[in-house]
């Protein structure tokens, strides 16, 4: 971008830009979320000048169905599941969670947030650190056979949060949970043990720049 450019985007002038860049005024809020959520500047460099100025790029990865309607853009809530005690109560009541920020992603289908996984179950196509953004299930007998979901599961009394294909099982009430990762045996549960259940719409992975 030129300088012009820049002034333009944030809705200043140029010599409004010039005495940000040497400091003699400060960044206001809501051009500083224009750099770091739309224009990728990472706001440690902004801040402190340290690492790189701009962010990893991101690798978007898109899981849609054919009935699936695209959004233009849409802001998407990232959680953080240590901040929510699990996907239960962030299920139940979202209103009550400040998301840790939000993502905004041109055509993409409705999504209802976003979270990092953690865990090497579905790698390479996800790896522990990933940001999957999700739709919730209402009923899981809404669960389309084979593909991605993000879980939380029973297990004796403690959630177990999980992202895995869900195929059919030949055992009355239950599914059978299957892994992308070829070490990770396939897993059969009973239903009534998910607690809560989201189709994955899309993955982020961030990337470093060398």
């Amino acid at each position: 971008m030129t300088q012009e450019q820049l002034a333009q985007r944030l809705g200043i002038g140029k010599a409004a830009l010039s005495m940000i860049e040497t400091g003699r005024t400060g960044l206001s809020a809501r051009n500083r979320n224009i750099l770091v959520q739309e224009l990728n500047v990472n706001p440690d460099w902004l801040e402190r000048g340290e690492g790189e100025m701009f962010n990893a790029e991101p690798d978007l990865t898109a899981y849609m169905h054919r009935t699936d309607n695209s959004l233009p853009l849409q802001s998407v809530p990232l959680y953080s599941i240590e901040g929510t005690a699990g996907l239960v109560p962030l299920f139940t009541d979202r209103s009550q969670f400040k998301p840790a920020n939000f993502i905004h992603i041109p055509n993409l289908p409705k999504c209802d947030g976003a979270i990092y996984i953690v865990g090497d179950s579905m790698y390479p196509l996800l790896k522990s650190g990933d940001i999957v953004l999700y739709k919730q299930l209402r009923n899981i007998d809404d669960i389309f056979w084979g593909d991605m979901y993000l879980l939380s599961i029973d297990i004796d009394g403690e959630e177990y949060v999980t992202v895995k294909y869900i195929q059919k099982s030949e055992r009355p009430g239950c599914v059978k949970l299957v892994s992308q990762n070829p070490h990770h045996a396939d897993k059969e549960v009973e239903m009534k043990r998910i607690r809560a259940i989201a189709l994955v719409k899309a993955s982020i992975r961030m990337n470093s720049i060398r």
